[in-house]
């Protein structure tokens, strides 16, 4: 599921949005406050943001130039400001997009993929540096330090969803979320413990001192390299 974080004090327009775009697997948490949003952002892993330029207590190009500072996620300006400054102003900031409004949901929906695509192909090309672990999502590998790690198919999607969101908190419920092989049964009969155990024998220099995969109780886990 695309995870998104908007930030728009017009709730009416939020909601229709919000509503929309989850029949297409988009997930939307919108945020009136820009200063909520900024903390929240400390915090969740989102795919993307869509921001509004007018909001109370902060301007948008503001909160634009903060994310741009602080975080590597792709931003689409969403505002009904007509000045042409504002525009260019966020594109040189660094906003991915900028959609006028009014438009239809239906052009949001296309641009969030389109630019998405475009993210994580960009993301992909990069070659990881001073990195233990590389993840190869084409070739369906994980290496340590240049040596293939043997894993299961359950395994590797465990495991490469950690490295994705490497530094985040993963619930029990964003792992099922996210996994095409992982279902209810493996939830209550235990067996993604048993799967983190497994991961943990084949990567960790010492399975008994854990290094790079910890669990966060009562939270989920988190993977650190």
């Amino acid at each position: 599921m695309i995870k998104i974080a908007m930030i728009e004090d017009d709730l009416e327009l939020a909601s229709v949005l919000c509503q929309y775009l989850k029949q297409f697997n988009i997930e939307v948490t919108n945020y009136e406050e820009p200063y909520l949003a900024l903390s929240a952002l400390k915090v969740n892993k989102y795919d993307l943001i869509i921001l509004d330029l007018t909001l109370p207590g902060m301007d948008g190009l503001d909160v634009c130039k903060a994310i741009v500072k602080d975080f590597d996620i792709p931003i689409i300006i969403s505002s009904a400001r007509s000045d042409i400054t504002d525009k260019v102003t966020a594109l040189k900031m660094g906003a991915d997009d900028y959609l006028p409004k009014p438009y239809d949901p239906r052009e949001l929906e296309v641009r969030i993929k389109t630019i998405l695509r475009r993210f994580n192909h960009s993301n992909a090309q990069e070659e990881p540096k001073n990195k233990t672990f590389v993840l190869d999502e084409k070739k369906k590998e994980i290496t340590k330090n240049g040596k293939y790690i043997k894993l299961t198919a359950a395994e590797f999607e465990v495991l490469s969803l950690l490295i994705k969101r490497e530094g985040f908190v993963i619930s029990r419920e964003d792992i099922f979320e996210n996994s095409d092989i992982l279902n209810q049964d493996y939830e209550s009969s235990g067996s993604l413990a048993v799967i983190i155990n497994r991961i943990r024998h084949k990567i960790e220099d010492d399975s008994k001192e854990t290094q790079y995969l910890h669990t966060i109780r009562g939270m989920g886990y988190k993977f650190i390299q």
